[in-house]
């Protein structure tokens, strides 16, 4: 049997996606997923002008909308008092992007990049679980539990937060933000559902705590999302995050926010992880990809995204570095890769912390935060323009952050 020109440890969005993304460049790739068949645990994602501009370079788009929602606005509330603070004009965003904001279920997003790689020819394999990753004279081996050995030119690591592949880089370990999230999706034909308005996807922040709502399935399906902090994490305590600290944590929120909890799934929850950005993702043959290289917060919803940008961009580089006789410059790709993907995403996971931070503020810091977002232009776009713009391939091409925006500053009198 013939060696690939490409293994992808992980089957998951991010794996799929850089499977698609060199098998359409005439590429050999084979996917290794450790569980038994191909599937996506979880409930609804948010795909921003960043990916749906992939998406559609993809032929994919069209699909997306069909299994989405394009909602009309992105709104934030106060979780205490349930007022506005600020939003997006999401049909405004599509114009000045040129793609749009669209909200899916993961496991349509899954199954369609699933479908992609079927019709492109990959080679998709079930039960590998890779225990060991290493370089070989002429490309890198992926070493599986039952004792057997993949190999390939290039192997991509896409085997999440807890990476094997890591480890040739770094020694570090998830970190903790001490955050949990319950979801829970409901039909939209009756009950409380029925009175959501699903033209929007809206965020209340709250003190240590937030919850998101949005339509999934064309508006059949509500999802709803509710995050806080754990005391027992905090304190240090194994089990921790569980539903019993759920009703707590919004005691003091509005009366929207409290009605949504008994639909969240008290039967599984998800603790909030990420790691320090690392800057170095490829070992000679072996590059990292998605959350193996950079697992982020939710808070941007760029997480899943950044995963389809690592695919896309090596995607992109394969092509521009294969000669006429269709042999890649693979160190050139790597290099390229190496170049561009890490810096990007380092902005992206700091800033993840930093906007968690802002959202679960309470007491003076929260009114601050209050006093800024709604002074916010709805046409404002500084904010995401660094973010929601064509994704770099050269580090040229990475656009300058934004300027932030002290809390302090509500205190001027030009504020108060």
């Amino acid at each position: 049997m013939t060696d690939p020109d490409v293994v992808v440890g992980g089957g998951g969005i991010g794996g799929l996606g850089a499977a698609y993304a060199l098998s359409r460049r005439g590429l050999a790739v084979r996917v290794l997923e450790q569980a038994s068949s191909f599937g996506e645990v979880g409930a609804g994602i948010q795909l921003a002008p960043n990916c749906t501009r992939i998406l559609d370079d993809y032929g994919l788009l069209d699909e997306a909308r069909d299994r989405g929602v394009l909602p009309n606005a992105m709104i934030m509330r106060d979780a205490v008092d349930g007022t506005e603070l600020t939003r997006l004009d999401l049909r405004d965003l599509e114009r000045r992007y040129g793609f749009p904001y669209l909200v899916i279920h993961r496991g349509d997003l899954h199954a369609m990049l699933l479908r992609a790689c079927e019709r492109a020819g990959v080679d998709l394999r079930t039960s590998r679980r890779a225990v060991a990753y290493a370089n070989t004279a002429g490309g890198a081996r992926v070493t599986l539990a039952d004792g057997r050995a993949e190999e390939a030119r290039i192997v991509i690591a896409a085997d999440g937060l807890h990476s094997t592949a890591r480890g040739l880089l770094v020694d570090d370990r998830p970190v903790s933000s001490a955050y949990v999230a319950y979801r829970g999706t409901t039909p939209t034909s009756a009950g409380r559902a029925a009175h959501v308005d699903l033209s929007e996807v809206v965020v209340y922040v709250g003190p240590r705590c937030h919850f998101v709502h949005y339509g999934l399935r064309g508006g059949e399906l509500l999802n709803q999302v509710a995050v806080f902090e754990s005391p027992k994490a905090r304190a240090g305590e194994q089990d921790w995050g569980t539903p019993g600290e759920l009703d707590a944590a919004f005691e003091q929120t509005c009366a929207f926010v409290r009605e949504g909890l008994p639909d969240m799934w008290r039967d599984r929850w998800w603790r909030m992880y990420d790691r320090d950005p690392i800057m170095t993702w490829v070992d000679g043959d072996i590059a990292l990809l998605g959350d193996a290289a950079h697992p982020s917060l939710q808070y941007l919803a760029q997480g899943a995204i950044m995963a389809i940008e690592d695919g896309w961009v090596l995607g992109e580089q394969a092509a521009r570095h294969r000669a006429g006789d269709g042999t890649v410059d693979w160190p050139a790709v790597l290099a390229a890769y190496q170049a561009v993907r890490p810096e990007h995403c380092r902005r992206v996971v700091t800033t993840s912390r930093a906007w968690g931070e802002l959202w679960h503020l309470d007491g003076r810091a929260r009114r601050q935060r209050n006093v800024l977002l709604r002074e916010r232009d709805t046409y404002d776009y500084s904010f995401v323009d660094w973010l929601y713009g064509p994704t770099s391939l050269h580090p040229t091409e990475e656009p300058p952050m934004f300027t932030p925006v002290p809390l302090a500053s509500a205190d001027t009198p030009t504020h108060t």
